[in-house]
């Protein structure tokens, strides 16, 4: 993942090279600086899988990782979950202003359609297919739709259930990790199934092991404040399966994921690995 991260931020220092001097651009380059890339990776990893070439899927995992920057901002701002820390530095609006972190957004979430329609991806028909499911998975279908059901659940008269805590998490974070993980599929032509299996069970663990450090995490080394689902009362799985429970499932889910891969014997081991990162993590 760290190769995978060089050449994402590669990618994104000489696209933003001769951009305008302006604030909202300033604002573009800091939103996707750093961060763990496993969104990227994940495109990166399955076109590598699908033997596609890696100049055609860095368009793709570079739209991914505008997309996700996008999102970041944009639930940072204060009409959302108001936070000032993220990746270890001060959000987007605070660094400059809230007009300028919405401007932000909404360029890196254009850019990123842009990007997987780039000529360089490969013919028009997979072109329009990134694009297609790229918008249902970042739309009121699949990211946008988790985030709506996390924000109506903080006025609910009763804290959400396990399988509705789930069902939220598809749709705000394992919606994106599912179009990631497909990517190499989709710009092979190739069958999505095993990808979106694999995926959904990683991003699942992925959202879970957050929700643990959430309670158990340092802000210093997650770079982003915790403890805020606790404090505001949010059902997570955390609170619903108990520490050592969520520990566990995210365990289980990982076993899930790399099971997926199974249709692939040679050249998985590295899918395999992100998965089993994402529960060993510390931030």
């Amino acid at each position: 993942m760290l190769t995978a991260g060089t050449t994402l931020q590669a990618g994104f220092d000489r696209l933003f090279a001769d951009w305008p001097d302006l604030p909202v651009v300033h604002g573009m380059r800091y939103a996707t600086r750093g961060g763990k890339r496993l969104r990227g990776f994940l495109v990166l990893e399955t076109a590598r899988l699908h033997g596609v070439d890696p100049g055609r899927a860095l368009w793709p995992a570079l739209a991914i990782e505008a997309i996700h920057a996008y999102s970041l901002v944009h639930d940072d701002m204060p009409c959302m979950d108001n936070d000032a820390l993220r990746r270890g530095q001060p959000t987007v609006h605070v660094q400059w202003d809230e007009g300028t972190a919405l401007l932000v957004g909404d360029a890196l979430q254009a850019l990123g359609f842009e990007w997987v329609a780039r000529t360089e991806v490969g013919p028009a028909e997979v072109r329009a297919d990134l694009a297609l499911s790229l918008a249902q998975a970042s739309g009121a279908r699949g990211m946008v739709l988790g985030q709506a059901l996390d924000i109506a659940a903080e006025s609910a008269q009763s804290p959400l259930s396990l399988p509705e805590i789930t069902a939220l998490q598809q749709g705000k974070t394992g919606a994106l990790f599912s179009w990631a993980a497909e990517a190499g599929a989709r710009l092979a032509q190739a069958d999505t199934a095993p990808l979106r299996a694999y995926a959904q069970a990683f991003g699942l663990a992925f959202q879970i092991t957050d929700d643990v450090l959430d309670v158990t995490g340092d802000a210093t080394r997650v770079g982003k404040a915790v403890g805020k689902d606790a404090a505001a009362g949010k059902a997570t799985f955390v609170s619903l399966l108990g520490l050592a429970g969520a520990r566990n499932r995210a365990q289980e889910l990982v076993e899930m994921a790399c099971d997926a891969l199974s249709v692939y014997p040679d050249g998985a081991e590295n899918l395999k690995q992100a998965a089993r990162f994402a529960i060993s993590r510390q931030s």
